[in-house]
């Protein structure tokens, strides 16, 4: 099956102040206005643009995804936002997992799940991370570790919306893209879990997320199972993103 309709996610990380963000959503919206766009568009910035970007793109295509967010629900968790609080800011969606904060934060797959648990009760929806290293990459590892990373983090997930993102870890900001080859064959990995677990896991998103960029988005996105693309740096500019979203 082929999810429709694709999606395009551009996730900023830590760039663009707000004025930035709604100068982004200004010029992105304008090159909108009478398009008729077949792609869903979805801008992860950060947690500071999160309400502003979200009311600037109320009413248009565009949707608002949070970088992360807390297990917990409220308390005493300074620098924490909980996802009721996104919501209220207008969230519709929450990255989970992204390699940046398993690698520099030291987040686990339990974590993760306990993340993920926290999106479902909040309403909100979760856009899980996966993918290996360059090491493991090398070592013939990657769909053994793919399958572990899905398998524990979604342990006990009862949700029943999810997007997957499979990010090799060795083409995120490095130039490097995975063949379409690659990715078509960790894609399909992907599904073959997700159709064994879930009654619904042919309906289940699954987007590349590895260095994609205007040149290779319409390659990239015409292989089987890959349902849209998450964006870095090429999501930083809006022609750019639009580019890919025409792709």
């Amino acid at each position: 099956m082929t999810y429709q309709p694709q999606i395009i996610a551009g996730n900023w990380k830590m760039n663009l102040t707000v004025s930035q963000a709604l100068a982004f959503a200004d010029r992105l919206l304008a090159a909108l206005k009478g398009k008729e766009l077949s792609r869903k568009l979805i801008l992860a910035p950060n947690f500071t643009s999160l309400q502003p970007l979200a009311a600037a793109c109320r009413d248009s295509v565009v949707e608002i995804a949070a970088q992360n967010c807390s297990e917990h629900e409220a308390g005493a968790f300074t620098g924490e936002t909980s996802t009721a609080m996104l919501k209220d800011a207008g969230v519709a969606y929450v990255l989970i997992g992204h390699s940046e904060r398993r690698q520099i934060f030291g987040e686990s797959d339990a974590l993760l799940a306990a993340k993920l648990k926290a999106v479902v009760t909040g309403g909100l929806i979760p856009i899980l991370c996966v993918g290996e290293t360059l090491e493991q990459r090398r070592q013939g590892d990657a769909v053994a570790v793919v399958t572990r990373q899905l398998t524990e983090s979604l342990a006990g997930f009862s949700g029943s919306r999810l997007i997957v993102a499979y990010e090799p870890v060795w083409a995120i900001g490095t130039g490097e893209t995975a063949t379409p080859e690659n990715a078509r064959r960790l894609h399909a990995e992907i599904r073959k879990f997700l159709r064994a677990e879930f009654s619904w896991g042919d309906e289940v998103p699954i987007l590349y997320g590895g260095s994609a960029k205007p040149g290779n988005a319409a390659e990239l996105l015409a292989q089987p199972e890959v349902n849209g693309l998450l964006v870095g740096g090429a999501a930083l500019d809006p022609e750019s993103f639009l580019q890919i979203a025409d792709a």
